[in-house]
């Protein structure tokens, strides 16, 4: 079967998609170059001609998906609509109760990025943009008279801290905190955070 001659541009992007994959698949130490290049029928070589190494490929490949989040993130938030409607909808898809992919693959990513200064600079940069993204949307909702948070970026910070820490047990526990409890929770933070009582929320 020929192959389709694809840009470079396409084909990186079809690498790093592979790579995603086999890392949720094996984990990011398992990983090797070859899993890639078997996932898409092309040579070890191949995919060395564009990433380096397999560091280079895994840190290009979560600067990918945390790209895909932000963006998805983006929209989320800049719909035309109260901050607290953007923010819940933004929280209800981000926890892990909702329709965010690849909690796995970011828990593997916080564990290599320990030992990985170039995975570590990937994933920090991507905590700080979740985080600056939601503080300013709380800040506009604070302006806009809707709900009197003091501290937005405290808001942000404490708010993602409670829904990573909620997709790490629900990833490796499966089952150890029903979906709707997690989700509740998920929402009674989100109020209290903005000083409001849970009923308040609006529903979508």
């Amino acid at each position: 079967m020929t192959r389709v001659r694809l840009s470079v541009a396409e084909r990186r992007g079809e690498l790093l998609r592979a790579a995603i994959e086999q890392i949720e698949a094996r984990g990011v130490a398992a990983v090797r170059i070859a899993d890639v290049a078997s996932a898409l029928g092309v040579s070890n070589a191949l995919v060395l001609y564009h990433f380096s190494s397999k560091e280079q490929l895994v840190a290009a490949a979560f600067r990918h998906a945390a790209e895909a989040d932000l963006a998805h993130l983006r929209r989320l938030l800049g719909r035309r609509s109260p901050a607290l409607r953007r923010l819940r909808s933004a929280v209800r898809w981000y926890a892990p109760t909702g329709q965010a992919k690849g909690w796995r693959l970011w828990i593997e990513g916080w564990a290599a990025a320990l030992r990985e200064p170039a995975l570590r600079e990937v994933t920090e940069d991507l905590d700080r943009r979740w985080k600056a993204a939601l503080a300013e949307v709380i800040a506009e909702g604070v302006a806009a008279g809707e709900f009197p948070c003091p501290d937005p970026p405290g808001a942000a910070f404490r708010l993602t801290a409670l829904l990573d820490g909620l997709a790490v047990q629900l990833t490796s526990y499966p089952g150890s905190v029903p979906r709707a409890r997690a989700q509740q929770w998920a929402d009674e933070a989100l109020a209290r955070e903005l000083g409001l009582e849970p009923a308040a929320s609006p529903a979508g």
